[in-house]
């Protein structure tokens, strides 16, 4: 499992590399820092987020390697997946977000005792359920990636859950939560010149909204498919996602990569396997600006 202390411990040890900045970008509901990396020079800048999701926990040990492979790469003045990685760094600022939803992740993982002073309302709203391993919203009971404002009323109408739930509640109105307010806030800041966001599962990748995608990402959502052999999907009838709110605003190049295949929460015995089809998708992303 990975969970919240974790990743925290291994954001300390890439901190002492001098060429990895550590952001705190916002606060989860529980006051847990929320952590943007920053690695490159360039100044188009390449943005990748993962738990979004509580149970989807497995995508934040997935990116973290991948951060960690591309700095010891740079170290040592290796390639990465055939990249000269000099080059990216150079040319590329790298902008990764390991893990949105670090409450979620750790209700998730530890069950109620982590929601703290939230104890009894997951345990309400879970239906009394000791077993939080289906939650996908924050501790308050929202989904995050049902947060965001492109066409985020058509979710609020149709999703089945009109109040907190463990996933698919979309909040009583958009970005209320300070999960998704920090997201949103460093989006517009950063100005990303594209935006990768990790979920599970389905080995799939979506890559169109409303016909606001640029015509390359096509070609690009193609690229990552020949490396990973993930199926790119155009258009999925679901709004108010991260990826959805990027592209509708910006007009630039946005993907959901679905990690693995399964039930989730995938088993920790998945990763090497995600890592190897998704290593690809990766670096593809940060040498196609």
């Amino acid at each position: 499992m990975y969970d919240f202390s974790m990743l925290m411990k291994d954001v300390d040890e890439l901190r002492s590399h001098s060429i990895v900045r550590v952001h705190e970008i916002g606060q989860s509901v529980l006051n847990k820092p929320i952590v943007e990396l920053q690695i490159g020079e360039g100044e188009t800048y390449v943005h990748m987020n993962a738990s979004f999701h509580a149970n989807e926990w497995i995508t934040s040990a997935v990116v973290m390697a991948f951060v960690n492979d591309y700095v010891q790469a740079l170290k040592n003045k290796n390639h990465l997946f055939g990249y000269d990685v000099q080059q990216l760094y150079k040319k590329t600022t790298l902008s990764v977000v390991p893990m949105v939803n670090p409450d979620g992740v750790d209700l998730v993982l530890h069950g109620k005792k982590a929601a703290q002073h939230y104890e009894d309302e997951v345990l309400h709203i879970n239906e009394g359920n000791d077993d939080f391993s289906q939650w996908k919203a924050n501790i308050r009971g929202v989904d995050l990636n049902n947060q965001f404002p492109a066409k985020w009323e058509v979710e609020k109408e149709r999703k089945i859950p009109k109040a907190p739930a463990p996933r698919d509640f979309p909040g009583f109105s958009p970005l209320t939560e300070p999960e998704a307010q920090a997201i949103a806030t460093l989006t517009k800041e950063r100005d990303f010149f594209k935006v990768l966001a990790f979920h599970t599962q389905g080995k799939e990748i979506y890559w169109g909204y409303e016909q606001c995608e640029p015509l390359e990402a096509e070609e690009e959502v193609n690229e990552f498919a020949k490396w990973s052999g993930y199926t790119p999907v155009r258009y999925i009838d679901s709004h108010a996602g991260y990826r959805d709110w990027f592209i509708f605003n910006w007009k630039r190049r946005g993907y959901t990569i679905e990690l693995g295949e399964g039930v989730n929460p995938l088993p920790f015995s998945q990763f090497q396997s995600i890592y190897n089809d998704s290593i690809g998708i990766f670096v593809t992303a940060l040498a196609r600006t």
